[in-house]
């Protein structure tokens, strides 16, 4: 059988693409199949049992799936961060500015047409690059860290004040991929983990129910890092498309494995770091 561009010529797409799907893994398989938007939302710096004992968090473990053996990869903040999108922390040690080469996620997504964003609350815009504006620190929106980003208009200007994310939403224009990154008060970095908690009750609690909103959308609440330096192990719970309501994993991930699981369920590859050989997210899909 000969071939063209990777596809045999006596083969036509969708049976080229069904045949793909039916050779990866079952935990891409399922990753694959149950969702084609994600969108990320990061708190901070809380040990895993005191996230879990808030009271939306528990109602979301019961809505979702929770990853009970989840970790941090770093102490502080910014490693972590980076580590979600490049797959490595790059060398990052702390959390002052920094300016990164190489690919990150948003790559990845451009090389396949999809569209990818931020919605950082507080964010002043313009591709400000300082460390703080405000109640907003730029060391917990990754994407900036990147000079292919600060260098060009087009992808700064896909790092946005949270205020767009509903009229986003509601056009129909949420991006493939969105991290969203509440402020120094709502993420609990500056506040604790129960005011984090009723904020989010409040961020996200209708936005669940909005069916529009939801469909096809995979959400992640998790930590960057937990508050102990001697266990790193962080509350995430995965919520909406393809996910088995109330389940659990206790199986060792971390945020290579939410990347690894992200670029899998999309369809990117892989950026040849710690992500290529980290283990998707499994056991919690409704197909498994």
């Amino acid at each position: 059988m000969s071939y063209h561009g990777g596809m045999p010529l006596k083969m036509n797409r969708t049976a080229f693409v069904l045949a793909l799907v039916l050779a990866l893994p079952p935990s891409a398989k399922a990753a694959s199949s149950a969702f084609s938007k994600v969108l990320v939302i990061v708190l901070e710096n809380t040990d895993y049992d005191r996230a879990a004992a808030q009271p939306f968090m528990t109602k979301l473990a019961a809505r979702g799936a929770t990853l009970t053996g989840y970790n941090g990869v770093a102490h502080p903040s910014q490693p972590n961060y980076v580590a979600m999108i490049a797959g490595d922390t790059l060398g990052v040690k702390d959390d002052k500015p920094v300016d990164l080469s190489g690919r990150h996620l948003g790559d990845l997504l451009d090389a396949k047409g999809l569209s990818w964003g931020v919605y950082a609350e507080g964010y002043p815009g313009g591709c400000f690059l300082g460390d703080k504006s405000g109640r907003y620190a730029r060391k917990h929106v990754p994407f900036l860290s990147f000079t292919s980003v600060q260098k060009s208009p087009a992808k700064c200007a896909r790092v946005q004040d949270a205020s767009a994310l509903d009229a986003d939403a509601a056009a129909g224009r949420l991006p493939a991929f969105s991290l969203y990154v509440p402020d120094l008060d709502d993420d609990g970095h500056d506040t604790g983990v129960a005011v984090a908690d009723r904020w989010l009750a409040g961020f996200l609690g209708p936005k669940l129910d909005d069916a529009g909103f939801m469909k096809g959308l995979l959400v992640v609440v998790t930590f960057d890092e937990s508050a102990s330096k001697t266990n790193s192990r962080i509350l995430t719970i995965l919520l909406g498309a393809g996910i088995k309501p109330g389940s659990a994993s206790a199986a060792a991930y971390d945020h290579y494995s939410l990347l690894r699981t992200i670029e899998d369920g999309l369809g990117l590859g892989d950026l040849g770091r710690k992500d290529s050989s980290a283990s998707p997210i499994d056991g919690v899909w409704s197909a498994n």
